[in-house]
């Protein structure tokens, strides 16, 4: 037939896309099927486009502190509108090589429309304004199926915000004239890195957190870390704000709360709002194809499947982790599960690095002191500050530390977290320990360099070790 398919994936973003080009190498025919724009949200509104204004305001912020390394620069101020077009300029760039990619993918047909799962195998697809007359609809056939349709930001259920408006960080990061003040509702990464960013430009800006830091998925000292940082430079942070609703006031917006169980208002010219993500599932027909889900997660097994064991599911639809490059291990993994007819693969989540982009970056991989004490693991912990490290210093970057989590029987590198300077690159470090199943005696026979600042994670793994050696039960 020619509308049957080897595999249908839905969502042609990092993952789709990395899930076609894997089944379609594998020799496979491939159905990839996106409603557009093409690109993916990494692409276009998330990863690529906030890392290229936040290089921006980094830049600015040195400028402007440079007199603690005997620098005077008369006058550095930020440009939004410039900022945002070079912004849109790299991520056209981007999102023309993908597009590229997309259509070279291998065996592989890219169909443009909203695709809607009608049973287990096989999948409507409409084109035009909802399908309606202006538009046309097809149905193929697919032996396998790959859900990748990614995620929609998630808004609170808070009376007023409708009402008074509201930036999310999809219009935040194409705004081209910055509000004189903003509240963020919100603490996570993406909350921080735009409340920085905004901060740094010269808005002031006011974090109203539900938890007691930000980051709460961290361990606390990570967290407070980098709110410590983030008030240092002007933000302002409340912890433990209970939102309870938005108004309007005099040409400016108003966010109530209880803080501490105390009525308080907060004011600002704009509210940005950062409450995270959800899988993107409406309207996917997942009822029809049996397939088991939630309004938080498609679940999955090992090996990508979900509860229908031909359909898989990979990405933020899985609610796990949102994350492109664990993403696109995902992709690969149900990709060749899906089409190869060989022994199935499982994912190893035992490693997934993640970053947060603020200054000072924060980085994390492998287990962390909370999870530890969750699963009754005994480790031992590492930790060295950058303000005591030689090349930290000597570039005047001296916020944070490193954190590494080891075994305490067998001293095996389980975890590690980095607040500091280019945090996220020192990270791989770690994660390259931790694939080799390292020990921190192991990991301090690699030469480091002097003077670097990756050398300074030889110092907790010195710190275990040394911990290891002492007297007494482990």
């Amino acid at each position: 037939m020619a509308n049957a398919y080897d595999l249908v994936v839905v969502g042609a973003g990092s993952a789709g896309y990395a899930a076609a080009r894997t089944a379609g190498a594998l020799g496979a025919r491939v159905a990839l099927i996106d409603k557009g724009p093409l690109g993916g949200l990494c692409i276009l509104r998330g990863c690529m486009p906030s890392k290229a204004i936040l290089a921006s305001a980094e830049v600015l912020h040195r400028a402007q502190n440079a007199r603690g390394l005997g620098l005077v620069i008369p006058e550095a101020r930020a440009d939004l509108p410039a900022i945002i077009a070079r912004k849109r300029h790299l991520i056209r760039e981007f999102a023309d090589y993908r597009i590229e990619q997309i259509h070279r993918a291998p065996n592989t047909e890219v169909i443009a429309g909203e695709a809607r799962l009608l049973d287990a195998h096989h999948v409507e697809i409409l084109t035009g304004p909802q399908g309606g007359e202006a538009g046309s609809r097809q149905v193929i056939e697919g032996r396998a199926c790959i859900l990748a349709t990614g995620s929609n930001v998630t808004l609170p259920e808070l009376p007023g915000l409708q009402e008074t408006g509201y930036l999310t960080s999809d219009e935040a990061l194409d705004l081209e004239q910055a509000p004189r003040s903003l509240i963020v509702l919100g603490g996570g990464f993406i909350a921080c890195e735009l409340g920085q960013f905004f901060s740094r430009i010269g808005v002031k800006v006011t974090l109203l957190l539900r938890s007691g830091h930000v980051l709460s998925g961290e361990d606390a000292d990570v967290g407070i870390a980098l709110q410590e940082s983030l008030i240092k430079e002007g933000v302002e942070i409340v912890n433990h704000a209970v939102w309870t609703g938005v108004l309007a006031r005099s040409g400016r917006k108003v966010v109530r709360a209880l803080v501490g169980g105390h009525p308080a208002e907060f004011e600002a010219e704009e509210i940005l709002v950062c409450t995270g993500r959800h899988p993107a599932l409406d309207q996917l027909g997942l009822d029809a194809a049996g397939v088991e889900y939630s309004s938080r997660m498609i679940p999955v097994d090992p090996f990508m499947r979900t509860s229908v064991p031909h359909i898989y599911a990979i990405g933020d639809v899985t609610g796990r982790f949102q994350i492109v490059h664990q993403a696109i291990r995902e992709a690969e993994i149900a990709a060749y599960n899906a089409v190869s007819g060989k022994a199935a693969r499982a994912i190893d989540n035992r490693l997934v690095p993640a970053v947060v982009f603020t200054d000072p970056q924060v980085g994390r991989v492998g287990l962390t002191e909370r999870q530890a004490a969750e699963r009754g693991i005994e480790v031992l912990v590492g930790k060295y500050p950058f303000d005591d490290h030689g090349k930290s210093m000597c570039l005047g970057r001296t916020e944070g530390f490193v954190k590494l989590i080891g075994d305490a029987r067998t001293g095996e590198i389980l975890g590690g977290a980095i607040v500091g300077p280019e945090g996220g690159e020192l990270l791989h470090e770690i994660v390259v320990a931790m694939h080799f199943k390292s020990t921190a005696a192991e990991f301090l026979q690699i030469p480091h360099v002097h003077p670097t600042l990756a050398e300074i994670l030889t110092y907790p793994a010195e710190e275990i070790e040394e911990q290891r050696q002492q007297p007494g039960p482990v």
